[in-house]
């Protein structure tokens, strides 16, 4: 077999996790999509889950994520409690059912895992969850600076339209304030 780049190769493993665990949800009889299922194990794993802190975990848009929740609300997942904190949201819990969904996407979780790493030793999964984790936080750790120069960026690209905005309004004021060299040359 043609050895594959490192594209190529984290692609395929993407789409074979994921391949294995849906299959693995399907075998314990879970009916929720991905993304529910993510949403739900976010809040479990937080006692201080809101629908912000969700959606920005999952980075995705807060009424997408408000959708998502409301759904898992009226199937009896989770419930929402004022947060004493912050008025403005409210915490998210897992009722009983949604723990025991949980207990059943660890369980799928823990089957794929043993699947995907059978032809793996010990020493070779720790190896590959050392190295998935520098790439990872090589990552976000790009992704991070990107973003605060983006930020930059944008804040100079906002006074520079302040600047030219005011540009007009200052000229205006200061030609009614100093005669011009035509008005002068004119008397």
């Amino acid at each position: 077999m043609p050895s594959l780049s490192l594209s190529e190769t984290l692609h395929s493993l993407v789409h074979a996790y994921k391949k294995q665990l849906r299959n693995d949800i399907a075998a314990q009889k879970i009916d929720l999509p991905v993304t529910h299922i993510r949403a739900l194990k976010g809040i479990c794993r937080n006692p201080e889950s809101t629908a912000q802190s969700i959606a920005l975990r999952m980075q995705r848009d807060k009424a997408q994520i408000t959708r998502v929740l409301n759904e898992l609300q009226h199937s009896g997942f989770i419930t929402k409690v004022d947060n004493p904190k912050d008025g403005r949201s409210q915490l998210l819990r897992p009722t009983a059912e949604g723990e025991k969904i949980m207990r059943q996407v660890n369980i799928a979780e823990r089957k794929t895992v043993a699947h995907m790493t059978q032809a793996l030793c010990p020493d070779e999964v720790a190896t590959f969850i050392q190295l998935a984790n520098r790439i990872s936080k090589s990552v976000d750790e790009t992704f991070s600076a990107n973003s605060v120069t983006q930020k930059r960026l944008s804040t100079e690209r906002k006074s520079s339209v302040e600047k030219v905005s005011i540009a007009p309004q200052l000229m205006a004021e200061h030609a009614a304030v100093e005669p011009s060299i035509e008005d002068e040359h004119n008397e």
